[in-house]
């Protein structure tokens, strides 16, 4: 007998510190083979999901849509939220921005390198890339980034801190 409200088993997938949204649901959407309006399907909020991996946050998530987005992927409504910026901090959503040596240390997209305000890796102290530092394709949103290089040339976005200016 199969119960009316029962979820579909998927793979959960932990957050890494930092890591932005659109990393995050592309991270889980593939093991679990989601689109992003599956996604938003399972979760009960539409095709918002979409935009959310595209940085289109204007309106941001809702309480609600967090709390429903949280049971499908088994992440609290207050983590999905850490992943979102900080209200009245202004974001740039293009050119998507990396710092290869961070990415080296955890493979994953920050969303600080999209505010506005940050142009360089305070860590490491180089400047952020906007494309890749071989054949200078702008990478792609980072829900899609599933191997940690780029898509054109397959350079790995770690390789590419030694390419990046020091400041």
């Amino acid at each position: 007998m199969v119960e009316a409200d029962m979820q579909p088993w998927l793979f959960q997938i932990e957050p890494y510190e930092g890591e932005s949204l659109s990393h995050f649901l592309g991270r889980f959407r593939r093991p679990n083979h989601l689109t992003p309006s599956g996604l938003g399907q399972l979760a009960g909020i539409g095709a918002v999901v979409a935009r959310w991996e595209r940085f289109h946050l204007n309106p941001p998530p809702s309480q609600k849509e967090l709390e429903a987005l949280a049971k499908v992927v088994g992440v609290s409504a207050d983590r999905l939220a850490e992943m979102l910026p900080p209200k009245g901090i202004g974001m740039q959503w293009a050119p998507l921005r990396l710092c290869g040596a961070c990415y080296g240390e955890a493979p994953c997209h920050q969303m600080e390198w999209q505010y506005k305000s940050v142009w360089k890796c305070d860590r490491h102290h180089l400047k952020l890339l906007c494309k890749c530092s071989k054949c200078e394709a702008p990478f792609k949103m980072p829900a899609l980034w599933e191997d940690g290089n780029c898509h054109r040339c397959l350079t790995p976005f770690s390789a590419m801190a030694l390419h990046q200016k020091a400041v």
